[in-house]
């Protein structure tokens, strides 16, 4: 049904709250990246308004460190723009203080948690390739 996959790895050390909120920030990139993958809003049966969500299933993986900054890579390779997130930006409390501590790093030596792409179904499956279904 879909041209494109949208896919999301996340470190499989991570604490569940770090899972959580990893997820949901490398989403907001793929919808900053991608608008047109937001369907129309919700309604209740009693009439009540809800935010429309991504008409696009998305999968969530794991992987070990290494196995991530080999998919990082891979994507950069292809030049597939992702969403990243790094251990260091747990310390922060906002954007600002995210993308400078961002900067500070680079593809190889970036203690990644999580990397989400979205790109057509057969670049993203061998970029992502080596990770497991998220448990």
């Amino acid at each position: 049904m879909f041209d494109t996959k949208i896919a999301i790895v996340l470190r499989d050390d991570l604490a569940t709250w770090q899972k959580l909120n990893v997820t949901a920030f490398l989403m907001s990139g793929i919808i900053a990246q991608s608008p047109t993958i937001i369907g129309e809003i919700y309604r209740d049966r009693a009439g009540n308004v809800y935010n429309p969500m991504s008409v696009q299933p998305v999968v969530v993986l794991s992987s070990d460190q290494e196995q991530l900054r080999t998919i990082h890579k891979r994507a950069l390779e292809r030049e597939v723009t992702v969403s990243a997130y790094i251990e260091e930006m747990f310390a922060t409390g906002h954007d600002v203080a995210n993308r400078e501590v961002f900067s500070q790093f680079s593809p190889d030596d970036a203690k990644l948690v999580g990397v989400a792409l979205r790109a057509d179904k057969k670049t993203v499956d061998k970029i992502t390739k080596g990770a497991k279904m998220h448990q």
